[in-house]
Protein backbone atom coordinates (compact mmCIF):
# COMPACT_ATOMS: atom_id res chain seq x y z
CA UNK A 1 0.00 0.00 0.00
CA UNK A 2 2.79 2.34 0.96
CA UNK A 3 4.71 1.50 -2.21
CA UNK A 4 1.59 2.10 -4.35
CA UNK A 5 1.01 5.51 -2.80
CA UNK A 6 4.63 6.43 -3.35
CA UNK A 7 4.51 5.39 -7.02
CA UNK A 8 1.24 7.26 -7.56
CA UNK A 9 2.68 10.43 -6.08
CA UNK A 10 5.85 10.08 -8.15
CA UNK A 11 4.04 9.67 -11.47
CA UNK A 12 1.46 12.34 -10.62
CA UNK A 13 4.23 14.83 -9.89
CA UNK A 14 5.91 13.94 -13.20
CA UNK A 15 2.66 14.46 -15.09
CA UNK A 16 2.06 17.83 -13.40
CA UNK A 17 5.64 18.94 -14.08
CA UNK A 18 5.29 17.92 -17.74
CA UNK A 19 2.06 19.87 -18.12
CA UNK A 20 3.56 22.96 -16.50
CA UNK A 21 6.51 22.71 -18.90
CA UNK A 22 4.52 21.98 -22.06
CA UNK A 23 1.55 24.33 -21.64
CA UNK A 24 3.48 27.55 -22.44
CA UNK A 25 4.93 25.83 -25.53
CA UNK A 26 1.45 24.75 -26.63
CA UNK A 27 0.19 28.33 -26.29
CA UNK A 28 3.10 29.63 -28.35
CA UNK A 29 2.50 27.04 -31.09
CA UNK A 30 -1.20 27.91 -31.30
CA UNK A 31 -0.46 31.64 -31.29
CA UNK A 32 2.07 31.32 -34.11
CA UNK A 33 -0.66 30.09 -36.49
CA UNK A 34 -3.20 32.80 -35.63
CA UNK A 35 -3.86 36.06 -37.41
CA UNK A 36 -3.62 39.33 -35.51
CA UNK A 37 -7.41 39.45 -35.21
CA UNK A 38 -7.64 35.87 -33.95
CA UNK A 39 -4.98 36.55 -31.34
CA UNK A 40 -6.94 39.54 -30.03
CA UNK A 41 -10.36 37.88 -30.02
CA UNK A 42 -9.65 34.28 -28.94
CA UNK A 43 -8.29 32.64 -25.83
CA UNK A 44 -4.75 31.27 -25.54
CA UNK A 45 -5.90 27.64 -25.84
CA UNK A 46 -8.36 28.21 -28.70
CA UNK A 47 -7.39 26.53 -31.95
CA UNK A 48 -6.63 28.76 -34.95
CA UNK A 49 -9.19 28.72 -37.74
CA UNK A 50 -6.49 27.70 -40.22
CA UNK A 51 -2.74 27.13 -40.39
CA UNK A 52 -1.75 30.75 -40.96
CA UNK A 53 1.88 30.56 -42.15
CA UNK A 54 2.34 34.27 -42.90
CA UNK A 55 3.77 34.79 -39.41
CA UNK A 56 6.64 32.42 -40.20
CA UNK A 57 7.27 34.13 -43.54
CA UNK A 58 7.40 37.51 -41.78
CA UNK A 59 9.78 36.18 -39.15
CA UNK A 60 12.13 34.76 -41.76
CA UNK A 61 12.12 37.79 -44.06
CA UNK A 62 11.34 41.03 -42.22
CA UNK A 63 12.63 39.58 -38.94
CA UNK A 64 15.90 38.48 -40.61
CA UNK A 65 15.77 35.06 -38.99
CA UNK A 66 17.28 33.46 -42.09
CA UNK A 67 20.39 35.67 -41.82
CA UNK A 68 20.49 34.95 -38.10
CA UNK A 69 20.53 31.20 -38.79
CA UNK A 70 23.34 31.60 -41.33
CA UNK A 71 25.49 33.63 -38.92
CA UNK A 72 24.76 31.23 -36.06
CA UNK A 73 25.73 28.16 -38.09
CA UNK A 74 28.99 29.79 -39.23
CA UNK A 75 29.93 30.79 -35.68
CA UNK A 76 28.98 27.35 -34.35
CA UNK A 77 31.02 25.47 -36.95
CA UNK A 78 34.22 27.45 -36.40
CA UNK A 79 33.98 27.83 -32.62
CA UNK A 80 33.06 24.18 -31.94
CA UNK A 81 35.90 22.95 -34.15
CA UNK A 82 38.30 25.19 -32.27
CA UNK A 83 36.89 24.12 -28.90
CA UNK A 84 37.34 20.42 -29.71
CA UNK A 85 40.93 20.87 -30.88
CA UNK A 86 41.98 23.21 -28.08
CA UNK A 87 40.16 21.24 -25.38
CA UNK A 88 41.53 17.88 -26.48
CA UNK A 89 45.11 19.15 -26.80
CA UNK A 90 44.93 20.88 -23.41
CA UNK A 91 43.62 17.73 -21.75
CA UNK A 92 46.38 15.70 -23.45
CA UNK A 93 49.07 18.04 -22.12
CA UNK A 94 47.65 18.00 -18.58
CA UNK A 95 47.22 14.24 -18.42
CA UNK A 96 50.30 13.02 -20.28
CA UNK A 97 52.99 15.55 -19.33
CA UNK A 98 54.59 16.14 -15.96
CA UNK A 99 55.59 19.75 -15.38
CA UNK A 100 56.09 22.13 -12.50
CA UNK A 101 52.88 23.76 -11.36
CA UNK A 102 50.62 21.15 -12.95
CA UNK A 103 48.27 21.01 -9.97
CA UNK A 104 48.22 24.81 -9.86
CA UNK A 105 47.12 24.93 -13.52
CA UNK A 106 44.31 22.46 -12.87
CA UNK A 107 43.28 24.48 -9.80
CA UNK A 108 43.22 27.70 -11.82
CA UNK A 109 40.93 26.03 -14.35
CA UNK A 110 38.57 25.16 -11.50
CA UNK A 111 38.80 28.71 -10.20
CA UNK A 112 37.91 30.08 -13.64
CA UNK A 113 34.68 28.05 -13.58
CA UNK A 114 33.66 29.70 -10.30
CA UNK A 115 34.17 33.27 -11.56
CA UNK A 116 30.99 34.70 -13.16
CA UNK A 117 31.75 35.67 -16.74
CA UNK A 118 29.90 38.97 -16.45
CA UNK A 119 32.42 40.21 -13.87
CA UNK A 120 35.25 40.09 -16.41
CA UNK A 121 33.41 41.64 -19.33
CA UNK A 122 35.08 45.06 -19.03
CA UNK A 123 38.56 43.54 -19.48
CA UNK A 124 37.28 41.10 -22.12
CA UNK A 125 35.67 43.91 -24.09
CA UNK A 126 38.92 45.87 -24.07
CA UNK A 127 40.84 42.86 -25.38
CA UNK A 128 38.32 42.19 -28.15
CA UNK A 129 38.27 45.86 -29.12
CA UNK A 130 42.08 46.10 -29.19
CA UNK A 131 42.19 43.08 -31.52
CA UNK A 132 39.83 44.85 -33.91
CA UNK A 133 37.18 42.13 -33.60
CA UNK A 134 34.37 44.22 -32.12
CA UNK A 135 31.19 44.10 -34.18
CA UNK A 136 32.37 41.07 -36.14
CA UNK A 137 31.74 37.34 -36.12
CA UNK A 138 35.34 36.87 -34.99
CA UNK A 139 34.50 38.26 -31.54
CA UNK A 140 31.87 35.60 -30.85
CA UNK A 141 34.02 32.85 -32.37
CA UNK A 142 37.05 33.76 -30.25
CA UNK A 143 35.03 34.02 -27.03
CA UNK A 144 33.19 30.75 -27.60
CA UNK A 145 36.47 28.95 -28.25
CA UNK A 146 38.37 30.41 -25.31
CA UNK A 147 35.92 30.32 -22.42
CA UNK A 148 34.80 26.69 -22.17
CA UNK A 149 36.64 25.12 -19.22
CA UNK A 150 33.97 22.42 -18.92
CA UNK A 151 34.99 20.97 -22.29
CA UNK A 152 38.58 20.59 -21.08
CA UNK A 153 37.40 18.58 -18.07
CA UNK A 154 35.19 16.37 -20.24
CA UNK A 155 38.19 15.55 -22.42
CA UNK A 156 40.40 15.14 -19.37
CA UNK A 157 38.21 12.51 -17.73
CA UNK A 158 38.12 10.52 -20.98
CA UNK A 159 41.87 10.97 -21.47
CA UNK A 160 42.56 9.42 -18.08
CA UNK A 161 40.80 6.25 -19.20
CA UNK A 162 43.17 5.73 -22.16
CA UNK A 163 46.14 3.52 -21.15
CA UNK A 164 49.50 5.28 -21.25
CA UNK A 165 51.01 2.05 -22.58
CA UNK A 166 49.64 3.04 -25.99
CA UNK A 167 51.77 6.20 -25.90
CA UNK A 168 54.84 4.25 -24.83
CA UNK A 169 54.41 1.69 -27.59
CA UNK A 170 54.09 4.47 -30.17
CA UNK A 171 57.21 6.20 -28.83
CA UNK A 172 59.18 2.99 -29.31
CA UNK A 173 58.16 3.16 -32.97
CA UNK A 174 59.55 6.69 -33.16
CA UNK A 175 56.24 8.58 -33.05
CA UNK A 176 56.26 12.16 -31.80
CA UNK A 177 53.79 13.53 -29.26
CA UNK A 178 51.85 15.25 -32.05
CA UNK A 179 51.61 11.99 -34.00
CA UNK A 180 50.50 10.09 -30.90
CA UNK A 181 47.80 12.65 -30.21
CA UNK A 182 46.60 12.82 -33.82
CA UNK A 183 46.62 9.11 -34.69
CA UNK A 184 46.02 7.37 -31.36
CA UNK A 185 44.50 9.63 -28.70
CA UNK A 186 42.18 11.82 -30.74
CA UNK A 187 40.33 8.94 -32.49
CA UNK A 188 39.70 7.33 -29.08
CA UNK A 189 38.04 10.52 -27.84
CA UNK A 190 35.00 10.19 -30.11
CA UNK A 191 32.47 9.85 -27.23
CA UNK A 192 33.95 12.93 -25.55
CA UNK A 193 33.97 14.84 -28.84
CA UNK A 194 30.30 14.01 -29.42
CA UNK A 195 29.43 15.16 -25.89
CA UNK A 196 31.36 18.43 -26.23
CA UNK A 197 29.93 19.17 -29.68
CA UNK A 198 26.36 18.71 -28.49
CA UNK A 199 26.71 20.59 -25.20
CA UNK A 200 28.82 23.39 -26.68
CA UNK A 201 26.53 23.63 -29.69
CA UNK A 202 23.42 24.09 -27.56
CA UNK A 203 25.18 26.63 -25.33
CA UNK A 204 26.46 28.70 -28.24
CA UNK A 205 23.14 28.44 -30.12
CA UNK A 206 21.21 29.77 -27.13
CA UNK A 207 23.82 32.36 -26.11
CA UNK A 208 22.45 35.90 -26.11
CA UNK A 209 24.80 38.05 -24.05
CA UNK A 210 27.99 37.66 -26.14
CA UNK A 211 26.38 38.33 -29.57
CA UNK A 212 24.31 41.18 -28.15
CA UNK A 213 27.33 42.90 -26.59
CA UNK A 214 30.02 42.19 -29.18
CA UNK A 215 27.92 42.11 -32.38
CA UNK A 216 25.45 45.00 -31.95
CA UNK A 217 25.06 45.74 -35.66
CA UNK A 218 21.65 44.92 -37.11
CA UNK A 219 23.49 43.50 -40.12
CA UNK A 220 25.11 40.81 -37.93
CA UNK A 221 22.20 39.07 -36.21
CA UNK A 222 22.41 35.60 -34.74
CA UNK A 223 19.34 33.58 -33.93
CA UNK A 224 19.02 34.91 -30.36
CA UNK A 225 19.53 38.61 -31.17
CA UNK A 226 17.26 38.37 -34.22
CA UNK A 227 14.50 37.10 -31.93
CA UNK A 228 15.24 39.82 -29.37
CA UNK A 229 14.89 42.55 -31.99
CA UNK A 230 11.30 41.45 -32.60
CA UNK A 231 10.49 43.56 -29.55
CA UNK A 232 11.07 46.64 -31.69
CA UNK A 233 9.35 46.41 -35.09
CA UNK A 234 7.05 43.58 -33.98
CA UNK A 235 6.49 44.71 -30.40
CA UNK A 236 2.71 44.45 -30.65
CA UNK A 237 2.56 41.51 -33.07
CA UNK A 238 2.75 38.64 -30.62
CA UNK A 239 1.71 36.11 -33.21
CA UNK A 240 4.85 36.95 -35.25
CA UNK A 241 7.00 36.80 -32.11
CA UNK A 242 5.49 33.38 -31.32
CA UNK A 243 6.43 32.17 -34.80
CA UNK A 244 9.98 33.41 -34.23
CA UNK A 245 10.15 31.53 -30.92
CA UNK A 246 9.06 28.29 -32.62
CA UNK A 247 11.67 28.80 -35.34
CA UNK A 248 14.34 29.07 -32.64
CA UNK A 249 13.11 26.18 -30.48
CA UNK A 250 12.35 23.50 -33.09
CA UNK A 251 15.94 22.85 -34.31
CA UNK A 252 17.34 22.39 -30.80
CA UNK A 253 14.37 20.23 -29.79
CA UNK A 254 14.76 17.93 -32.80
CA UNK A 255 18.54 17.67 -32.39
CA UNK A 256 18.28 16.97 -28.66
CA UNK A 257 15.69 14.21 -29.14
CA UNK A 258 17.81 12.63 -31.88
CA UNK A 259 21.12 12.84 -29.99
CA UNK A 260 20.12 12.61 -26.34
CA UNK A 261 21.60 9.13 -25.97
CA UNK A 262 25.00 10.49 -26.98
CA UNK A 263 24.76 13.17 -24.30
CA UNK A 264 23.87 10.70 -21.55
CA UNK A 265 26.35 8.06 -22.76
CA UNK A 266 29.09 10.66 -22.99
CA UNK A 267 28.64 11.77 -19.40
CA UNK A 268 28.22 8.31 -17.91
CA UNK A 269 31.09 6.76 -19.89
CA UNK A 270 33.48 9.45 -18.81
CA UNK A 271 32.35 9.15 -15.20
CA UNK A 272 32.70 5.38 -14.94
CA UNK A 273 35.86 4.63 -16.92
Amino acid sequence: MKHTASSTFKYASLVIASLVTLLPLVVIVLTSFKTAREYQTTGPFDLPQSLHLDNYVTAFTAGRMALGFANTMLILAVSITGTVIIGAMTAYAIDRFEFRGKKLVVGLFLLAVLVPGVTTQVATFQVINSLGLFNSRGAAILLFMGTDIVSIYIFLQFMQSIPKELDEAAKLEGASHLTIFRKIIFPLLKPAIATVVIIKGFAAYNEFFIPFLYMPSRDLPVISTALFRFTGPFGAQWEVIAAGVIIVVVPTLVIFIALQRYIYNGFTSGATK
